[in-house]
């Protein structure tokens, strides 16, 4: 992407959280329940920025470093979805209700399980 966008600061986020999952895991800030969501990019400043933003929608931020390392939650990988969700049928989408919360600690083991 960034080599067909000259110029432009990339930063990837919510790729690996089903749109169902994102809408119901948020929690304010400070909550024990707080759900994590990786980023990824090479310029501080943007993901500074996209940090507030996933902040204000009710999330803390996993920073797994990065453009060159943001295929360790590419579909297929152990932190695409799996840990967000206690559905295992497989079903897609998921049930509303079968989100769970995701520590920092789960995201970087999961990230961290990653092969090519």
């Amino acid at each position: 992407m960034q080599s067909r966008l000259p110029g432009a600061r990339i930063v990837k986020g919510f790729n690996n959280i089903n749109f169902l999952h994102l809408g119901s895991l948020q929690r304010p800030a400070g909550s024990p329940e707080r759900s994590v969501l990786a980023i990824a990019g090479d310029d501080a400043e943007a993901k500074q920025q996209v940090s507030a933003l996933i902040d204000s929608l009710g999330y803390d931020v996993y920073d797994a470093g990065s453009l060159a390392d943001s295929w360790r939650f590419d579909v297929g990988t152990p932190a695409y979805g799996t840990p967000y969700n206690t559905d295992t049928t497989g079903s897609f989408p998921p049930p509303p209700d079968s989100g769970r919360r995701v520590t920092a600690e789960q995201l970087r083991d999961a990230l961290a399980a990653a092969e090519r």
